[in-house]
């Protein structure tokens, strides 16, 4: 039996985003001190364990300090509402000691498959269910299946989508889902957005007979419109500013919402100032005026329908990721926007790890889609691969075995490498000395890469600033780097590293200040000992550091 107190709703009001992540902006905690009312609570992303969300979220022991004065959200992360198979007895147990432990009134989700086979898609892009009697019955499945291992009520979130996929608009299928399931909404506006512009419909088309009276939440996030022909496409992209057109939207959906318990700003990435101007903006619309609890009916209890993948959600993968060309029923043209966009995801993923292979490898467009064709990529998603980094490694590898290329071979075992170089700490210098910086390395490779490291950096430079100008990226360009691979040459090569916004920088540099490097990695040296130009010169690249 579902309790009703349950199903008896708190009012939250105006909401910031977070990740919990103490180095991401906007840190709430601190906006919040800085501007007291500025909102009222904070919607959390993090994985559905709490154990794993308290090993990992840097901000977790300041938000359960502060739940008193700042109720939180929980908005979880890797939970299908849709895709092949339903979550695990354990991943509902979890999600559910998760809700309960932070007093989270709902839990709100999108409605779309978001990881296969232990792996979260990349970006956590998820994808969305064909709007179709078949995707509206196996998210039913879905979510009944979600509802029935929670305490509280599951608020449905209307997917982000690219393609037109199915005949119904995505507010009759999401009044489908409340139809059949009986449980509340979450109108992502963007997301509605996202909608409206690929199908080419104005703002408010399909809101005649949707049950507005249903949704307990809306959210706004930043995002960017790009074009294909005469065809726009909604990317939602959180650190993005937001557009005027969902602040119009906002501003006519709230009214329409009777039973609104939430406003929440997805304001990932912005800086503090800029979050603030947009929380001012809503805060004009959302008081923080308390209002009275709302009592929701709990939904019947039955049996939960049986999965039947009659939207065939592999399919779909296959279509997302180009392992597949679209056909007429899938919208082409959407679907290559889709695909434009989960590709670039990919790229920006992998490289962190390989930015110069990657180029080598998969540096165009159809050679990316190899890569997201290949078995080694699908099997990632079926529990038989570690990461995408490994799974790229992986077709690497076959790759270079099919069609051997020694300067490839090369960049490619030494991106391998290149983390190892960084697991032994260095000691701080002391008054008066000169020390490797914290986040600085200097190691030794068998094969002298220096000229294919600049090619890959300076080539990015240069073919992205004719981008600007000729509006496409000439990817012809990567001839020079696969000339420059041919010319690597098998002598011991030393380099320097720094970690820089999370990735591995590598810097060529001439032979005294490497040598010079190499003895600092030995331990602090006197800096009178040290010729000055060199101290300056390393300084100035963050490779070093002085004592206090």
């Amino acid at each position: 039996m579902r309790s009703q107190e349950a199903w008896t709703l708190p009012w939250r009001g105006l909401g910031l985003s977070s990740n919990l992540s103490a180095r991401d902006q906007p840190h709430p905690y601190r906006l919040l001190d800085e501007s007291p009312g500025l909102f009222d609570f904070v919607e959390y992303s993090a994985p559905l364990s709490l154990e794993e969300t308290q090993a990992h979220a840097t901000l977790y022991p300041e938000m359960t300090r502060r739940l008193g004065q700042v109720p939180v959200l929980f908005h979880p992360v890797h939970l299908n509402l849709y895709g092949p198979e339903r979550e695990s007895a354990q991943a509902l147990a979890d999600l559910e000691a998760h809700a309960q432990a932070v007093g989270s009134a709902w839990v709100g989700n999108d409605v779309g498959w978001w990881h296969a086979g232990g792996q979260s898609f990349p970006g956590y892009l998820y994808l969305p269910p064909p709007l179709t009697p078949e995707g509206l019955k196996d998210c039913v499945a879905h979510a009944l299946h979600v509802q029935a291992g929670l305490g509280r009520p599951l608020a449905l979130e209307n997917p982000a989508v690219f393609a037109r996929r199915g005949d119904l608009h995505v507010l009759d299928f999401m009044a489908g889902l409340h139809a059949r399931t009986g449980l509340p909404l979450l109108i992502d506006v963007g997301h509605l957005f996202s909608y409206q512009l690929s199908a080419g419909l104005p703002l408010e088309a399909g809101w005649d007979g949707f049950p507005f009276e249903q949704v307990i939440e809306l959210h706004l996030a930043g995002g960017v419109v790009t074009r294909r022909g005469a065809r726009g496409f909604y990317v939602d992209d959180h650190t993005q500013p937001v557009r005027d057109e969902l602040f119009a939207l906002l501003e006519r959906l709230l009214p329409r919402c009777p039973s609104l318990r939430a406003v929440t700003f997805e304001g990932d990435g912005h800086p503090p100032e800029v979050a603030r101007l947009t929380l001012e903006r809503l805060r004009r619309w959302v008081p923080a005026e308390p209002r009275p609890p709302l009592s929701l009916k709990p939904p019947a209890e039955g049996p939960v329908p049986a999965l039947s993948n009659a939207s065939k959600p592999w399919e779909l993968f296959e279509l997302g990721y180009g392992a597949r060309p679209p056909e007429p029923r899938d919208d082409p043209e959407g679907s290559a926007a889709e695909t434009d966009f989960r590709l670039a995801v990919v790229v920006e993923q992998l490289d962190r790890t390989y930015p110069v292979s990657r180029l080598l490898l998969a540096g165009t467009r159809d050679t990316l889609r190899t890569f997201t064709a290949s078995p080694e990529f699908r099997e990632l998603f079926q529990g038989l691969g570690r990461s995408l980094d490994h799974a790229f490694l992986s077709y690497a590898r076959r790759h270079l075995r099919a069609q051997p290329d020694e300067g490839c071979a090369a960049a490619l075992s030494f991106e391998v490498f290149l983390p190892s170089v960084m697991q032994r700490p260095h000691a701080p210098p002391g008054p008066g000395e000169v020390g490797l910086a914290a986040d600085a390395g200097v190691g030794a490779f068998a094969a002298d890469l220096s000229e294919l490291v600049y090619t890959a950096r300076a080539l990015r430079r240069h073919l992205t600033g004719r981008a600007w100008a000729c509006e496409a990226l000439e990817v012809s360009g990567l001839e020079s780097l696969v000339q420059t691979a041919r010319r690597v040459g098998l002598r011991p090569w030393r380099f320097a590293v720094r970690r820089r916004a999370g990735q591995l920088e590598v810097q060529t540099a001439p032979a005294p200040l490497l040598e010079m490097l190499r003895t600092l990695a030995a331990g602090p040296a006197p800096e009178a000992s040290l010729p000055p130009s060199l101290v300056s010169e390393a300084l100035g690249r963050g490779l070093v550091r002085r004592g206090a």
